[in-house]
């Protein structure tokens, strides 16, 4: 992996994972106009679902908190006096845009690229470098009643280098890649990101 793919892996890890927002009538102050702004809340996780109860995706899924601020993660030290110049997760989704159903972490991160909210630094030691974007759809037949399937490229390329896909998880051939729910839901294929690090299984029609 080189420098600006691990980089910005790395930066999505921290700031994705699953968050419930709980909804409200705010809007935030975004540049490119108003937007609703559901109020966030350490006491939702990734479907609705309180703390208290069962996970209503999966019931064997464990309950955990999520987007924790940095000194409560379980990941930084809260001893290190640098812990706490960091900004909270909870505060830096506040103002970007939000997706439709606000599954998963609820930003809609292509929209945030596009429309200036973020400037994902491409790589970690030249600030001027820029992302290859590869505008190239890819359209899938499924067997079967499943709706046909469309995987965007350029989406992806934005904030991701082929390298992170190509080949140890897709081979990029034609025929070459066996795809199904199941393997999905078990974090393979497009698993090893969605429901992750990007918007869950769920949210069936972005696909």
């Amino acid at each position: 992996m080189n420098s600006h793919s691990g980089f910005l892996w790395a930066l999505m890890a921290l700031f994705s994972a699953q968050l419930s927002f709980a909804a409200s009538e705010n809007k935030s102050n975004s540049p490119k106009g108003e937007y609703k702004a559901p109020s966030m809340t350490y006491e939702t996780q990734q479907l609705g679902t309180p703390l208290s109860g069962s996970n209503s995706f999966n019931r064997l899924l464990k309950i955990t908190r999520r987007h924790q601020p940095p000194n409560e993660d379980g990941i930084h030290d809260p001893e290190n006096d640098g812990t706490s110049l960091l900004q909270p997760p909870l505060e830096a989704y506040s103002n970007l845009p939000k997706t439709l159903s606000d599954l998963g972490n609820g930003v809609d991160w292509v929209r945030a690229v596009d429309e200036h909210f973020i400037s994902p630094r491409w790589d970690l030691n030249d600030p001027e470098e820029q992302p290859l974007v590869m505008d190239l759809n890819i359209i899938r037949f499924p067997r079967g009643s499943i709706p046909n399937e469309l995987f965007p490229h350029r989406q992806h390329t934005l904030l991701l280098d082929c390298s992170n896909c190509h080949p140890s998880i897709f081979i990029p051939q034609k025929g070459a890649n066996q795809i199904s729910m199941a393997a999905n839901l078990l974090g393979q294929k497009c698993g090893t990101c969605h429901g992750k690090v990007s918007f869950p299984f769920s949210e069936c029609k972005r696909c």
